[in-house]
């Protein structure tokens, strides 16, 4: 498999048989919107693929939680910042597993690797790579020979897009803090420099370190992220290591765009809540959109689009639930497959190949009934790609659970997901019948 490594700006082999994953996660002072879910979703098909093709995959994605935005949004709901983390860290969850992504092998936060990330502040202290600043610390940018190659550009031109913090007795305008004095009241955890918590960037190294290494295989995040946070990770993370490389691989999703070319994000108040989009469309649906698209290319958020998946995943679920005989060849439809996602994870093609098996398995099933091992197949690739999808039921206890649980959708006025349970058991043959008695249910 070869993947595009932003670092060296071309496509690279990677042909490890164990692989270490470190995905930047979210920062949990809100619901996640689709953007989160676009990059969530990229690096959960990179993890099953991966493990398709016989690689062994240790993933690893943070959660930020301690940060102005949390401490800002405690006060504005008058609850503490980790109340305010453990509300957003489960709706990413919730989200996210109703987008059909699976957990990493761990999911660190901030808070529980503090002493991970002091002790890598002090090394750095040690190293002189970083000084300590009226109860802060900072990371010296002219201790790096290379700061900048992640994102190519010079040190002058960096600083003008640094989050540049207002102390003028820095050594230069670009260093950046690894630990924020805080006052008594403030959010706080003890230090050998005073009271304080961690900047932003320190908590990724620190957590790489602890869980996967000094060096990784792949790193992964937003296109956003390249600059300050990845640019700054690997400075901290190789300056602690004596140049070790960071990330051999280092990828980046395109963003999602709401409107011409503004990026969705909750400082911009244009983002949509994964718990929204999920009203109207669902969680098959809303993935599918965001694989057509090739990961490192920009997306853009339309209801037409999420209508139109909508419609494939529908005719993909009645295909899924047709029965036929033996006798359909499979050879070309997975090696397509397995060519497209080899190439840089190329899931626009594995898509089309996964369409085009639909349709000549409806095709066969039209003339000859020959479709079986089409339907394995096509149930396989699907897998890989993280969609997941109910299958014929023989249980009719199974049934009525989910007409159950539809009746009460409808109940809570939750006509959209209601409806999606009739589809859902529609597309499998079974048809809901209501009427003054009650709901029943028949096969057709």
């Amino acid at each position: 498999m070869i993947l595009y490594n932003t670092l060296t700006k071309q496509k690279e082999q990677l042909d490890k048989s164990e692989i270490t994953m470190y995905v930047c996660g979210v920062t949990v002072y809100d619901r996640p919107h689709l953007g989160h879910a676009l990059s969530t979703i990229t690096f959960d098909v990179l993890h099953r693929y991966l493990e398709y093709i016989g690689r062994k995959v240790t993933r690893v994605q943070n959660f930020t939680d301690v940060d102005d935005k949390i401490i800002a949004r405690s006060k504005e709901l008058n609850i503490t910042p980790k109340d305010v983390a453990e509300k957003y860290i489960k709706a990413f969850f919730e989200d996210m597993d109703s987008l059909g992504v699976r957990r990493a092998d761990v999911h660190p936060r901030a808070t529980e690797d503090m002493k991970e990330i002091i002790d890598l502040i002090q090394d750095l202290i040690n190293k002189n790579a970083a000084y300590e600043l009226n109860g802060s610390v900072y990371f010296n940018v002219e201790f790096s020979d290379d700061y900048g190659k992640l994102s190519r550009r010079n040190i002058s031109d960096l600083i003008e897009g640094n989050r540049i913090e207002n102390e003028p007795d820095k050594k230069n305008p670009g260093d950046f803090a690894l630990w924020k004095h805080a006052e008594e009241s403030e959010t706080h955890w003890d230090s050998p420099w005073g009271k304080g918590r961690p900047g932003w960037h320190i908590e990724c190294s620190a957590m790489v370190k602890k869980h996967l290494g000094d060096v990784i295989d792949i790193h992964g995040g937003g296109l956003d992220l390249v600059f300050p946070h990845h640019e700054n990770e690997i400075a901290q993370s190789e300056s602690a290591s004596n140049c070790k490389p960071f990330a051999k691989i280092w990828m980046h999703n395109g963003l999602l765009k709401r409107s011409g070319d503004e990026k969705m994000s909750k400082s911009l108040g244009n983002s949509l809540d994964v718990k929204d989009a999920l009203e109207k469309y669902s969680g098959n649906s809303i993935r599918l959109w965001i694989l057509q698209s090739h990961y490192r290319q920009p997306s853009s958020l339309d209801d037409t689009s999420l209508e139109i998946a909508q419609k494939s995943i529908t005719r993909i679920e009645r295909t899924i639930n047709l029965d036929g005989n033996s006798g359909f060849d499979t050879k070309n439809y997975k090696e397509k497959f397995i060519e497209a996602m080899n190439d840089d994870l190329g899931t626009p093609k594995a898509i089309a190949t996964i369409f085009d098996l639909v349709h000549d398995i409806n095709k066969s099933n039209d003339s000859s009934k020959k479709i079986n091992e089409g339907i394995v197949l096509l149930k396989e690739l699907l897998s890989v790609l993280g969609f997941e999808f109910l299958t014929e039921i023989q249980d009719d206890s199974e049934i009525i659970k989910l007409i159950d649980k539809r009746n009460q959708l409808r109940v809570n006025k939750e006509y959209d997901k209601a409806d999606q349970i009739r589809n859902d058991l529609l597309s499998m043959g079974i048809e809901i019948l209501d009427s003054k008695e009650g709901t029943n249910f028949r096969r057709i």
